[in-house]
């Protein structure tokens, strides 16, 4: 039962790698390119707001699920993965809008603050948080009984 596990976690992990892989193809963002050559004098893009929100959140629903998964199957204790689920949830309700009024402001508040939040706003960074917490939690948990 144990590999299982460790193939299901695995199996999570190929499918948050597949959606950063497949970026490009499944979401609307015109912004990729523009982060992607790493100059601040490129052109900012034309874009189009509600197709650009709503391929975020689109993007955010695959990441949030997936990541949710992993939490489950390798703790598999519901608490916690709905606990990791609304921590991430609060992390991109504080820098979806924060993204959001950079594009406004054309990333004139930073580039490179602009460029992070979007990170935080496009990849699982949370979950890199939230597992070894977990984790230290379980350990706790273990010692105390």
């Amino acid at each position: 039962m144990k590999i299982l596990n460790w193939l299901l976690v695995i199996a999570g992990i190929c499918g948050l790698i597949s959606v950063r892989i497949l970026e490009d193809k499944i979401f609307y963002d015109p912004f990729l390119e523009y982060f992607h050559e790493a100059n601040k004098n490129i052109a900012f893009p034309q874009f189009e707001w509600g197709k650009l929100i709503a391929g975020h959140l689109f993007r955010f629903i695959l990441n949030l699920g997936l990541s949710c998964f992993i939490i489950q199957c390798l703790f598999k204790n519901r608490q916690w993965t709905v606990q990791g689920a609304l921590l991430i949830v609060i992390i991109f309700v504080i820098t979806f809008p924060i993204y959001l009024y950079c594009i406004n402001d054309k990333f004139d508040v930073g580039y490179l603050f602009s460029f992070y939040m979007r990170r935080f706003v496009i990849q699982p960074l949370a979950l890199l948080l939230i597992v070894p917490m977990f984790y230290y939690r379980k350990q706790l948990m273990a010692k105390n009984q």
